[in-house]
């Protein structure tokens, strides 16, 4: 019986009695070739593409555990293997030129590194066609799970827009939301002893604001004291002259100010806005101050009444005494500090001061 060969690494299989004299040197190429199989490496040039070699009962460039495609590439390319081979190899694209790469069967499909895919895959042939494993792909482990600390290398960690990092119960934490061609971001430092830990804003513009936006008409909270280096407030603008019923809707504004001579005494009544109450978005035992200027003219109108939500509020005023007239030729300011003491219902500590 002469001798044959094995299916995918093509190892000479010697039959009884065969190979008289020679039997150690085809077992010697063998081992060989089995070597080059578990641990072999070997660089490929690929500029027009390749077909790996798997000869009879010899060292061939095909057998190889991890191959390195190297070369410039003007185009896609193709790297093949013979049909009927089963084996898995470590496939490292080094090749330059933005073009694809396919390593595939003879006559099957295979795997394919996108243009300006240049990493390394762990692929395998069963016989038929070439298949990704994706094990250098996190996203194939639907549940991976760290052993160690988690260290980038100097490398960054993307994450898609509107994903998110999770608790250990799988709620979302913190949700990231992409803005197109961003150039402002933010940095967050640690701290030794003695120090504060930094959250800063950074990035391309030179003056960049720094939001936080609470969600509906939620509130953003400062546990503990807190210290200001300045404060800007939000001033409404209204050309129109204060008379009637003027609404203060303390979410939109902290001071409102008329630039027309009031034309009558007015009421003044204090919201959320319009479709949020003043007492619905205040806690008992919480305090808001607001103010609004008044200009007045040689005819003075004053406030004369005040509504917290639609319902008449008698405010204590400073002095002791509520005013009865406006000033002429001046700027009224009128302060309101409204504290909620139980379920609608406020105290209201007011002023009248008279500018000219």
């Amino acid at each position: 019986m002469a001798n044959s060969t094995s299916a995918s690494l093509k190892l000479t299989v010697q039959a009884t009695g065969e190979n008289s004299g020679t039997w150690g040197q085809i077992t010697n190429t063998n081992l060989l070739i089995l070597e080059q199989a578990i641990g072999g490496f070997q660089s490929v040039a690929i500029t027009t593409g390749a077909t790996l070699t798997f000869s009879n009962g010899a060292l061939s460039n095909g057998k190889n555990a991890v191959l390195k495609l190297v070369g410039t590439i003007g185009g896609a390319v193709n790297v093949t293997i013979p049909d009927s081979i089963e084996k898995t190899f470590v496939v490292d694209n080094a090749t330059t030129g933005a073009h694809t790469v396919t390593f595939k069967t003879s006559s099957g499909t295979g795997v394919t590194w996108a243009a300006a895919d240049k990493g390394t895959k762990m692929v395998y042939s069963d016989g038929t066609n070439v298949v990704d494993t994706a094990f250098t792909d996190l996203s194939s482990d639907f549940s991976p799970q760290l052993s160690a600390d988690l260290d980038t290398n100097s490398q960054n960690i993307i994450i898609d827009d509107a994903h998110n990092i999770q608790d250990e119960n799988g709620n979302e934490q913190i949700v990231f939301q992409t803005i197109g061609s961003a150039v402002n971001y933010f940095e967050v430092t640690n701290a030794a002893t003695g120090n504060a830990p930094d959250l800063a804003v950074a990035g391309g513009d030179t003056n960049v604001d720094f939001n936080i936006t609470p969600k509906g008409v939620g509130r953003a909270t400062f546990n503990g004291q807190g210290k200001i280096q300045s404060v800007a407030e939000k001033v409404t603008s209204a050309a129109t002259a204060a008379t009637g019923t003027i609404t203060y809707d303390v979410l939109t504004q902290a001071v409102l100010n008329f630039t027309s001579n009031a034309a009558g005494n007015y009421t003044l009544n204090i919201r959320g806005d319009g479709s949020n109450s003043l007492n619905s978005i205040m806690d008992t035992s919480e305090s808001i101050t607001i103010a609004h200027l008044v200009p007045q003219g040689g005819s003075a109108y004053y406030n004369n009444v005040v509504q917290i939500d639609g319902s008449t509020v008698t405010p204590e005023w400073q002095g002791g005494s509520a005013p009865s007239a406006g000033n002429a030729n001046s700027i009224d300011v009128y302060n309101y500090t409204i504290i909620k003491t139980g379920d609608a219902t406020f105290t209201v500590l007011a002023s009248q001061t008279q500018f000219a």
